[in-house]
């Protein structure tokens, strides 16, 4: 069995194609979410909620779903409603953290936010409606899974999304906005819950679908805690060191609403090689699934090493 650093030191070698299995994912994952979401009647809000989930993105949370479900043995269609599911959620999550009473953003992935093109009445319902149907479509799409497995995705989907998850999180983030004493572990609650619980739960469904172990299921849930805080810690750093074409949003947000981020506490470099630090702890909890896990060891270092 290879061990973690040399597994994570193939993908830098390309022996294993990142760009090319995360295009080949991305694309199921466009061609899944453009069936999953037909326009009906009232034309307006299917309109709404389709202009923001068919919108681009590197969709990491569906991919995330799909390559731990086949590492653990699972096949993609048993996952892929999930997969969408997750989307669809991040998407709400995304209109509804550009609304003028949360972050006030014009821009996402390059394009105009929802609510700037569809008003800000239309962009609530449109996250609502995605939020909502979310679950209805793991519940009705997923095939030849175990119920059981289905309702255990469904109750931690619905625990990760909520006050418990990324609801709770933000709360916490707004109250924390403009203040400069935010502490090390307010800071880390954050961004745990509204970032790191939905990357978490994208992981964690995989391996349940596909019927992984407890002790299984923890490894993932480490792996996938720490890409998340990763991720967060990157994101800050890009907020300051991106340009807003590159990124696809405003730049300078964070500096703008006073927020403490990881870059304010201790520096850019500091912060980067703590990412780098969570990234090699969380492949090392992957080593016992050898080759297999290739695909998510080299997901953790595209999230410490993007530039958007």
């Amino acid at each position: 069995m290879m061990a973690a650093d040399d597994l994570l030191e193939t993908t830098r070698d390309s022996k294993f194609d990142l760009v090319t299995y995360l295009r080949s994912k991305q694309q199921l994952c466009e061609e899944a979410l453009e069936k999953a979401l037909p326009i009906q009647y009232p034309e307006t809000i299917y309109e709404a909620m389709r202009y923001s989930l068919l919108s681009g993105g590197k969709r990491l949370r569906p991919v995330l779903c799909l390559a731990t479900c086949e590492m653990l043995g699972g096949i993609i269609d048993i996952a892929m409603p999930t997969a969408c599911a997750l989307e669809m959620i991040h998407t709400m999550s995304l209109i509804h953290d550009d609304l003028p009473a949360m972050d006030n953003d014009d821009y996402r992935r390059g394009n105009m936010t929802n609510h700037k093109i569809y008003g800000e009445d239309i962009a609530i319902l449109a996250g609502d409606g995605l939020l909502a149907y979310a679950f209805e479509h793991i519940a009705m799409q997923t095939e030849n899974v175990p119920p059981q497995r289905i309702l255990q995705v469904i109750a931690k989907l619905g625990r990760a999304v909520g006050a418990a998850g990324l609801v709770g999180g933000q709360v916490v983030d707004l109250e924390s906005e403009g203040k400069s004493d935010i502490s090390l572990k307010t800071l880390n609650y954050i961004h745990k819950h509204k970032t790191g619980a939905l990357l978490e739960i994208s992981v964690l469904s995989g391996g349940i679908l596909a019927g992984a172990t407890q002790e299984n299921l923890e490894r993932l849930s480490t792996y996938a805690q720490n890409i998340g805080l990763a991720f967060q810690i990157i994101d800050d750093i890009l907020d300051i060191t991106a340009t807003q074409e590159r990124l696809g949003k405003s730049i300078g947000k964070d500096q703008q609403a006073k927020k403490v981020t990881y870059p304010s506490l201790w520096g850019i470099k500091k912060s980067q090689e703590l990412a780098e630090e969570l990234v090699a702890e969380a492949c090392s909890k992957l080593e016992i699934f050898g080759v297999k896990a290739q695909p998510l060891l080299a997901l953790a270092y595209f999230i410490i090493s993007r530039d958007h």
